[in-house]
């Protein structure tokens, strides 16, 4: 299985720095979250490891090689990036939205094929939108063109899935549906998921390792139980909380106390 990582990586926005000096190994096969406060660097990081900027300093490795000297179309074929609020062409279907998925396999020798046929149908299958198929995508609810839009990057067939704030705009119910997507991605497929997320629960019950960003680096990282602590998150988000098991899977859940916890804990 291909690993990512990067190595004093420094990524910037006209010349102003994002991201410094930063060391990150991915552990492949598992779901990686990243997480942060507003600003802190997430989105601008996966987007680094998605080769979508270039560096100011250092690299990124896919599979031991510098990601930089690979071209745009064996990127294509190994790294799946969805970007946040992704943009459609007005009455795209489903299915022609997915099987865009399949272009960094075409060519001007080889165009679309069986094989590409059968990987779309599976994208759809497996995310459970083959009834939809000719559906457009401007009809469908923000759970199903998430869904959608996974479905494409599936379609890919990559081994590594970078997804920018995949829950995004989306209500309770429809977030649990793509995190649940992904998570069975993950145990079945085994691909490898790295995805920015607001919501510290919920990183905590869908991902096997977390990263914490704060201003352009790494705070700490590892596994939820090891960097979920009252002390990450009051260093990270300035947030004063309790850390509890969660009552349905046991993972750590983040319970902030805010003015009025203050007053009922007499601690104001």
């Amino acid at each position: 299985m291909k690993g990512l990582s990067t190595k004093n990586l420094s990524l910037a926005y006209d010349g102003v720095s994002i991201i410094r000096d930063l060391n990150l190994a991915i552990p492949p096969g598992e779901i990686t979250a990243l997480v942060g406060a507003n600003g802190c660097g997430k989105s601008t990081l996966l987007r680094g490891l998605a080769r979508l900027l270039k560096p100011a300093s250092g690299t990124v490795y896919f599979a031991g090689k510098s990601i930089f000297n690979l071209s745009t179309k064996e990127v294509a074929q190994q790294l799946g990036i969805l970007p946040q609020s992704p943009v459609a062409p007005e009455g795209l279907t489903v299915k022609d939205l997915v099987a865009q998925g399949r272009y960094p396999y075409q060519n001007w020798w080889q165009q679309w094929s069986e094989k590409d046929e059968k990987i779309v149908q599976q994208a759809l299958e497996i995310t459970d939108l083959l009834i939809l198929a000719d559906r457009a995508l401007d009809t469908l609810s923000g759970g199903q063109r998430q869904r959608a839009w996974i479905a494409m990057a599936l379609a890919q067939d990559t081994e590594i899935l970078l997804l920018d704030e995949p829950t995004t705009f989306l209500d309770l119910a429809h977030q649990i549906e793509v995190l649940d997507l992904l998570y069975e991605l993950n145990q079945h497929q085994q691909r490898t998921i790295v995805m920015v997320l607001h919501d510290l629960n919920q990183a905590c019950r869908y991902a096997d390792y977390l990263v914490a960003v704060k201003q352009g680096r790494i705070f700490t990282a590892g596994k939820p139980t090891q960097v979920m602590t009252e002390e990450m998150v009051k260093e990270v988000f300035g947030l004063e909380c309790r850390i509890v098991a969660d009552p349905v899977v046991g993972t750590p859940m983040c319970v902030p106390i805010g003015r009025k916890g203050e007053q009922q804990l007499g601690i104001c």
